[in-house]
């Protein structure tokens, strides 16, 4: 993610993400209280939240994770108990950023707890070991899942696009699924070794419906990020060997791939696998009468996706293709994402949003 508070960094654009947790959050707040009773309301209880990134999104979740926490041991009249909170991410992560807000969540924290919560910093890939072993109560992890350890295997004739596109290769998308799988089998396994028996996990990531991973809105911001960058191969700004050499690791499975991951590596009990679908912020119509106005409309609306898709993608891009693309790549997503909105048949732009609430065993 694009680090800082700056107009297009990660902190000022993810109010998707934030919407998304607000829909998600009695999940977590459930599970945090199905953990507390089944582990015996312990004197000190580890917390992490896995993937955290930067900005007041990390602190929304611990902040409801540790107060309902507060709130389960007043009920059950048990002495407060000291509070563990570690949030990760990879080592390049902006944590100045994120640690800068914890004096304000902590401020926030009620009167019987100050002194009794810790946070910290854990810089390294969660497909590795974090903790000591049996030390963690609950994990969260929320819009982390889907990006993969690293760029699947088997990928050099997917060259006119950087992620699953119609017409891939039937290769690619085996690829990227066998990476998943891998992937989030090591990502549960490491788990599986740091939590203690009936500590709990919710993990929510994006997803897709439908098995058919060419279908045309399973992540519809790659088609467009493909073509903006085809676009400027065309104009002489990119070399085509370097957009025929990238590829986005990333990952949406269906419902199945994630059910299946799971009973196979074996280690969690499923307690519930819910999706939904969330609407993509920004959608307009056309207004044909009101054409000039709709235009600047609809190009505002587009500069805003933009400004979210760069947050997730400006580093990638830059480490691949140099930071001189940067603004012309997104100057064109803007244009292209105007004209996507303002199709005046399109349908809601929907993202299926999977949640897992998982206990181990």
């Amino acid at each position: 993610m694009k680090g800082g508070t700056g107009e297009h960094s990660y902190a000022t654009n993810s109010h998707y993400q934030r919407n998304v947790f607000y829909e998600i959050q009695p999940v977590v707040i459930e599970n945090v209280r199905e953990m507390l009773v089944e582990v015996s309301f312990p004197g000190c209880i580890k917390v992490a939240d896995l993937g955290c990134s930067s900005g007041q999104n990390t602190f929304l979740a611990m902040s409801e994770i540790i107060n309902t926490i507060i709130q389960s041991y007043q009920q059950k009249g048990e002495n407060l108990p000291e509070m563990d909170c570690c949030l990760n991410d990879l080592p390049e992560s902006d944590f100045n950023t994120t640690f800068n807000l914890v004096p304000s969540f902590l401020e926030k924290l009620k009167m019987e707890v100050k002194g009794r919560c810790f946070v910290s910093g854990v810089p390294n890939s969660f497909y590795s070991r974090l903790f000591p072993s049996k030390s963690l109560h609950f994990v969260h992890s929320s819009f982390s899942i889907h990006w993969l350890s690293k760029i699947p295997d088997g990928l050099e004739n997917n060259t006119r696009s950087i992620h699953i596109k119609d017409p891939s290769p039937p290769n690619v998308f085996k690829s990227y699924l066998n990476q998943f799988k891998n992937d989030f089998s090591l990502f549960l396994k490491m788990r599986s070794e740091e939590m203690v028996p009936n500590g709990h996990m919710v993990l929510t990531f994006v997803g897709r419906k439908v098995s058919d991973p060419l279908y045309q809105d399973c992540f519809q911001v790659w088609s467009l990020l493909s073509d903006c960058l085809l676009d400027l191969v065309s104009e002489g700004v990119v070399k085509e060997s370097d957009i025929e050499s990238f590829n986005m690791p990333f990952y949406n499975p269906n419902e199945e791939d994630v059910r299946e991951v799971i009973l196979k590596e074996g280690s969690f009990e499923i307690s519930k696998i819910e999706t939904f679908d969330h609407i993509v912020p920004y959608k307009i119509k056309c207004i044909k009468e009101e054409k000039e106005e709709d235009q600047s409309l609809q190009m505002e609306v587009g500069k805003r996706q933009a400004s979210w898709a760069r947050c997730i993608t400006e580093p990638l891009l830059v480490a691949h293709f140099g930071d001189a693309i940067i603004e012309p790549v997104f100057n064109k997503y803007a244009h292209y994402m105007a004209k996507y909105l303002c199709v005046s048949n399109h349908r809601p732009n929907m993202t299926l949003i999977i949640v897992v609430s998982l206990t181990r065993t």
